[in-house]
């Protein structure tokens, strides 16, 4: 059974019919239902009032296939990133999550590159989605405003998966868009809120993908009115754009407008700008296009030579006095029967390694650089410590939540992972590293988020394993 929705009627012989909307299914109590559906309702909850003649079931599901593969990349990355902080430490941001904590595991230290690749995918990629995302929210924007709101208990969880879906989605771009530019004007903390709010956005998103894959397949499938060509809407121009078949989605418009823009159009601006911020964003973790990183805030010079790289902590910033990283800075060695104390000078006539690794932040930067230093596998052995447990690395840093770090095993013992006295751009001789960068010594390990890697290293506690 069908009804005719309100719609503005063209005069006798001058116009196409008016376009008909199915019934909608009402659950229990349906008279109730279908009584409330009835009532006369304003903009926005009026269906005449959205009539761009592009929307519909095969326009939405064009950026729905697109987005079932870019957002569980998004996802997994972002679950990744807290892994790679080291929760079985206590050390990840939160700290304390409870029932939502992710298995515990040892974060792999190679390859070197990969805490460099799922991070700069989180962040980059995020941005990419961001018109697309958007473009999809607009094309289902009639479907936030249904009339009545609900029409049954699967209507109702239905709708709830939608509130999580779009609300989650939305708080998770926002929020991570502005902490990529250092953006921290929303007043609460942007980890804490970004895990939770990833929770529920991965909650909106599974639902809302076992409830409209089938119905988007079968629009994929059928292409535009049924008749299969996928590519037909792809190739109409703006004279020979038609509206969607009116179906049970409820997406297409009842009273469209003449069209302005082909879906060819639409689908190429939107795509143009996820192409721009890829370009304006991914030079931030790839060199070659590093000076097109405009959606970056660090832009600037941060020093001379080799150290000109980001830093998120400068010396200044840490509070640190410059006068206890000059000729009497010591490192300190602990685990074994005696502390171990260390000059700079000791260090640099030990054996020394060089490898060149990336460093990466949660923010998406990451840039490859030339690191000379002792290994930690050394400092280890030489503490009286040769296979610990793990190693707690603490700064002269007192304050911040990065002041100090605990490695693991694996991270203590790579032949790559080194306290870097020394600093250059590949392929190029190492100089002494810059204050802000860590001088007179720092941590640098393979595949370690870049907060991990201490900067102004004070001691190194070699923990033994027990049992």
């Amino acid at each position: 059974m069908t009804t005719v929705r309100p719609t503005d009627p063209p005069e006798a012989g001058t116009g196409p019919e008016p376009r008909v909307a199915p019934e909608p299914e009402y659950g229990f109590p349906r008279a109730l239902f279908r009584a409330v559906g009835r009532i006369p309702v304003p903009p926005p909850a009026d269906p005449r009032t959205w009539r761009s003649p592009l929307r519909g079931t095969w326009l939405t599901s064009v950026f729905g296939a697109v987005l079932l593969v870019g957002l569980p990349i998004v996802i997994v990355t972002g679950l990744l990133s807290y892994i790679a902080y080291g929760p079985q430490f206590g050390q990840a941001i939160p700290a304390d999550v409870g029932y939502l904590h992710l298995p515990y595991f040892d974060w792999p230290s190679n390859p070197a590159w990969l805490y460099r690749l799922t991070q700069g995918l989180h962040v980059t990629l995020g941005m990419v989605l961001t018109p697309i995302v958007l473009a999809k929210l607009w094309s289902v924007v009639p479907k936030l405003f249904v009339w009545p709101p609900v029409r049954s208990v699967g209507h109702l969880l239905e709708r709830i998966s939608l509130l999580a879906l779009v609300g989650g989605i939305l708080f998770e771009f926002v929020t991570g868009l502005m902490n990529a530019q250092y953006d921290y004007s929303f007043g609460f903390s942007f980890y804490l809120a970004h895990y939770y709010g990833a929770w529920v956005f991965i909650a909106g998103f599974v639902s809302h993908v076992v409830l409209k894959v089938p119905t988007m397949g079968r629009a994929l499938r059928a292409g535009p009115g049924g008749t299969g060509a996928f590519g037909r809407w792809l190739n109409d121009g703006v004279a020979e754009t038609e509206p969607e078949p009116i179906d049970e989605t409820g997406l297409a418009p009842l009273a469209p407008n003449r069209p302005t823009l082909s879906r060819r159009g639409l689908l190429a601006v939107v795509g143009g700008g996820s192409a721009l911020v890829a370009v304006l964003s991914v030079g931030q973790t790839w060199d070659p296009l590093r000076p097109l990183a405009l959606l970056s805030p660090r832009g600037q010079s941060y020093g001379t030579g080799p150290n000109d790289f980001q830093v998120n902590r400068t010396l200044a910033g840490s509070g640190i006095d410059p006068s206890r990283l000059g000729a009497g800075w010591r490192l300190t060695l602990r685990g074994g029967a005696t502390e171990v104390s260390l000059t700079r000078d000791q260090l640099l006539g030990m054996a020394l390694h060089t490898a060149t690794l990336p460093i990466a932040c949660v923010e998406g930067w990451s840039v490859y650089r030339t690191w000379t230093g002792v290994r930690l596998r050394d400092l280890a052995a030489l503490a009286g410590v040769p296979d610990p447990a793990n190693a707690f690395v603490q700064s002269v840093e007192t304050t911040g939540a990065y002041a100090r770090a605990t490695l693991q095993n694996n991270q203590v013992l790579n032949p790559d992972s080194l306290l870097a006295l020394r600093v250059g751009n590949p392929g190029e001789e190492t100089v002494d590293l810059a204050p802000d960068h860590g001088f007179p010594a720092r941590v640098i390990v393979p595949a370690l988020p870049g907060v991990h890697n201490t900067k102004w290293v004070s001691s190194i506690d070699f923990r033994p394993r027990t049992g």
